[in-house]
């Protein structure tokens, strides 16, 4: 745009100035706004969250900074922007990081867990292909590496990834997105018997979606799966309690209740 188009624009209302040569559409991303008067674009598990990823919950707002940008001044005393300064093309300065680059920042930014999870969820909503993995293995530590081996592309959910990867150490055989005989698919699978559920945020309230959950269960039942039926606070805030469930009801099972041995 020449710069009276730019004014008449401003005058009007139609955009606004976010920083000296940058300015925003009335419909633009308030995420990106801030990014862009950081001096950057959208990076780490905030540009996941841009793109529809699933991420394990975080408030800030990361900004990639590539390597040879600086900062503009802008509002420091309230910005909790968390700056990433790696290195990497772009098609244009507010363009965001490819999929593997983002998945990178949250590894080393967010750890294991926050990593995991958004990286099943590419992989489950297919954008990341196999020379995207490639290039995040070579581009992560030893561990890292390990958990994109140890990542599939079928979990339906972040809660199916954490689940997964919490009971990883147990040894158990875990499948998500199992079927079941009278059931249908089940958010997760331990050793062929054991069902487990895993109700999102804002998933499965009301007494229609609470029926048809125990419409479920006892179908489940009936063709010898329990179900052990968790939700979103329990599993990210109150792990221990979802291990220890799961731990007692695997060891319980063809043991027969303490009334029985005492007979």
């Amino acid at each position: 745009m020449t710069r009276r188009e730019i004014e008449r624009r401003l005058r009007r209302g139609g955009i606004s100035r976010v920083r000296r040569g940058v300015y925003a559409g009335a419909h633009a991303c308030a995420a990106v706004i801030t990014a862009a008067a950081h001096g950057g674009a959208l990076g780490c598990e905030s540009a996941a969250r841009h793109l529809g990823l699933w991420v394990l919950g975080d408030p800030e707002l990361h900004v990639w900074m590539h390597s040879d940008r600086h900062q503009y001044p802008h509002d420091e005393e309230t910005c909790a922007c968390v700056a990433h300064w790696d290195d990497g093309s772009a098609t244009s300065p507010f363009a965001l990081p490819t999929v593997p680059r983002i998945l990178v920042q949250i590894f080393r930014c967010r750890g294991d867990e926050h990593f995991f999870v958004a990286l099943e969820s590419a992989r489950r909503q297919g954008v990341i292909d196999t020379a995207g993995l490639r290039w995040l293995r070579k581009s992560l530590s030893a561990r890292g590496r390990d958990l994109v081996m140890f990542s599939r592309a079928d979990s339906d959910s972040g809660l199916e990834s954490l689940v997964r990867l919490r009971l990883r150490p147990f040894g158990w055989t875990v499948r998500t997105q199992a079927p079941i005989v009278g059931t249908g698919r089940v958010d997760l699978l331990i050793d062929g018997w054991l069902i487990i559920e895993t109700d999102g945020q804002g998933n499965h309230d009301g007494p229609s979606h609470r029926h048809k959950d125990l419409v479920r269960d006892a179908n489940a039942a009936f063709w010898g799966h329990p179900t052990l039926r968790f939700d979103y606070a329990m599993v990210v805030h109150d792990w221990d309690l979802v291990e220890r469930a799961v731990v007692a009801t695997i060891r319980r099972r063809d043991r027969p209740p303490a009334s029985a041995r005492r007979a």
